[in-house]
């Protein structure tokens, strides 16, 4: 599957990036609900170890669900027990190594083979591609930390698909009806290239760079910080509250508390 090669890239993008910070940069909190560094990598290991087991020891992955729900820990604590023997460096390179074994096995896997998942089953693409998604918005804090320009790649087509996939789970996740059809998508790749998704449309439109709508979705910004340029109530209300991650709903982040910050020393 071209999504395994995708995540692949994607965890070695972040990877380099993490790997030219210092110890205490690992330990200081990020704007993302103050998780630090430590807490990416060890939720990034934690549950790319759970998509393989979905191909290699499901019967592992039932035990860790099954241990979370019934230790009444948070899943953070509960990853932390799991990984909070591993140092700094040593969680960096176990993270590394287990992601390209991740991307090895879903490589040759049948890409509509059903998985199992603490939610509702899942094919094996849309596994592997909630795991570049997850890693390329987990990520979204470690760039602005560090104070560097993200340079993506076309393969955030992964995560537009994603994003267009979940219109419906914004709404569902709040017990909501969908206020229409979702809007017309008229996005700019990476590459310059026109991405469209939904029925065209000059009344219910968002037009933009794809990275910003990817942002909008992961909740890595809010809308008002992008330049996204959003056109009626549906793709208004939608650009509210998108959401293409599972769980309890979730609030995107104020406007103007997610950006790439400033860091001593940095040359513009």
């Amino acid at each position: 599957m071209q999504q395994a090669e995708d995540f692949r890239q994607e965890t070695r993008a972040l990877a380099d990036l993490v790997e030219t910070l210092s110890l205490d940069d690992f330990h200081t909190p990020t704007q993302f609900k103050a998780w630090t560094i430590v807490d990416v990598l060890r939720h990034l290991h934690f549950w790319n170890r759970m998509a393989h087991f979905q191909l290699s020891d499901p019967e592992q992955l039932s035990g860790h669900l099954k241990a979370m729900q019934a230790s009444g820990s948070s899943m953070r604590a509960y990853e932390a027990a799991q990984l909070g023997h591993l140092g700094e460096q040593a969680l960096l390179s176990d993270w590394r190594n287990f992601a390209e074994r991740t991307a090895d096995l879903f490589a040759d896997a049948d890409p509509k083979a059903r998985l199992k998942w603490a939610g509702p089953d899942m094919s094996a693409r849309s596994s592997i591609t909630a795991r570049q998604m997850e890693t390329w918005a987990h990520g979204q804090e470690v760039y602005d930390f560090a104070g560097v320009e993200r340079r993506n790649e076309d393969r955030i087509s992964n995560i537009v698909t994603l994003g267009v996939n979940t219109f419906g789970w914004t709404y569902a996740t709040r017990r909501e009806p969908p206020p229409g059809p979702m809007p017309h998508l008229v996005l700019t790749a990476p590459s310059g290239a026109i991405w469209t998704h939904g029925e065209p449309s000059e009344a219910e439109r968002i037009e933009g760079r794809a990275d910003e709508f990817c942002q909008v979705v992961t909740q890595t910004r809010n809308i008002a910080d992008t330049s996204l340029k959003v056109t009626g109530p549906v793709a208004t209300d939608w650009m509210s509250k998108a959401q293409c991650f599972a769980g309890a709903p979730s609030e995107p982040p104020a406007p103007g508390t997610r950006f790439r910050r400033e860091r001593a020393g940095q040359v513009r």
